[in-house]
C-alpha cells in the first residue's frame, strides 16, 4: 500500500505511507485472466474463434466452445466481441452465414418457418427474406390489405428492409414478412414478393399500400396483377 500527497512549496509528489506487506489476498490463479496485464488472445485463440464463426455458431456461444471453456481461456467474452468487431472486412459474411444457420435450424424444427436467400457473384449474401408460423397464420386471416415498406436503412450495411405488415382485430400492427435487400429494383421486388406468394401458399392480398416507389408498383402488377395498388 501507497499514498502520494503534492508537497505544494516544492511542486513535488511525496510518498507519505508506504507497506511493503500484501493487504489482501492474492488473486486466486484461475482468476488471473482477469486482469488487464495478464490478459490477451493468441493468434491460436484468435483463429479459432474465426473458424467457429465463419461456421454459424453464434458469438455468444464461442467461448463455451474454446478448450477449457471460461476458466481455461485467457480472456474475456468481451476481448472476443473485441476482436470480432474490429475484422470488419469479414464481419458482414460471417453474420450472413450466422443469420442462414439461424433461420436453418429454425426451418427444420418448425415447417412453416421459410425463408429463401441468394448471392451474388462473389458469394456473399445478396437478398434474404423470411417468414414464421405466427406470421403465416396471421396472413391468411388479416392478409386482405398489407403494407408493403422499403424506407429502413441501417447505416452499417445500408440495405434497405423490407417489411409486409398489417392490421389485426386487436387494432395491432402485425408483421407477415420480412427482407433485406440489395437494391431497390423491378427485379428486386419481384423477387421478394414472390418468395412472399410462395410462403403464403399463393393467396394473394385484395389490396397492397406502398410508399409510391416506381420499381414496385411495376413489380407489383407483374406478381399480383388483380391487387388494387
Amino acid at each position: 500500500m501507497m499514498h502520494v500527497r503534492l508537497h505544494r512549496p516544492s511542486s513535488k509528489w511525496k510518498v507519505v505511507t508506504f507497506k511493503k506487506a500484501h493487504n489482501h489476498e492474492l488473486t486466486p490463479l484461475k482468476f488471473i485472466h482477469m486482469m488487464p496485464k495478464y490478459r490477451g488472445m493468441s493468434d491460436g485463440d484468435k483463429a479459432q474463434i474465426d473458424n467457429l464463426q465463419l461456421h454459424g455458431v453464434r458469438t455468444c456461444n464461442i467461448m463455451g466452445l474454446m478448450m477449457g471453456g471460461h476458466a481455461g481461456v485467457g480472456f474475456l467474452k468481451k476481448d472476443l466481441y473485441h476482436h470480432i468487431d474490429k475484422k470488419k472486412g469479414r464481419v458482414k459474411d460471417r453474420y450472413a452465414v450466422t443469420a442462414l444457420s439461424y433461420l436453418q435450424s429454425k426451418a427444420e424444427n418448425d415447417p412453416l418457418c421459410f425463408f429463401k436467400h441468394t448471392k451474388t457473384v462473389d458469394e456473399r449474401l445478396k437478398h434474404l427474406f423470411w417468414s414464421d408460423r405466427g406470421s403465416c397464420f396471421d396472413y391468411q386471416v388479416f392478409g386482405d390489405v398489407i403494407a408493403f415498406d422499403s424506407t429502413y436503412k441501417k447505416h452499417k450495411y445500408n440495405k434497405p428492409l423490407v417489411i409486409f405488415c398489417g392490421y389485426n382485430h386487436h387494432e395491432q400492427t402485425t408483421i407477415f414478412g420480412c427482407a433485406l435487400v440489395l437494391d431497390e429494383t423491378i427485379e428486386t421486388y419481384k423477387w421478394v414478393l414472390k418468395s412472399f406468394s410462395k410462403v403464403m401458399f399463393s393467396k394473394h392480398p385484395n389490396a397492397i399500400v406502398t410508399d409510391g416507389d416506381g420499381a414496385m408498383q411495376e413489380a407489383i402488377k407483374v406478381v399480383f396483377p388483380n391487387c388494387s395498388h
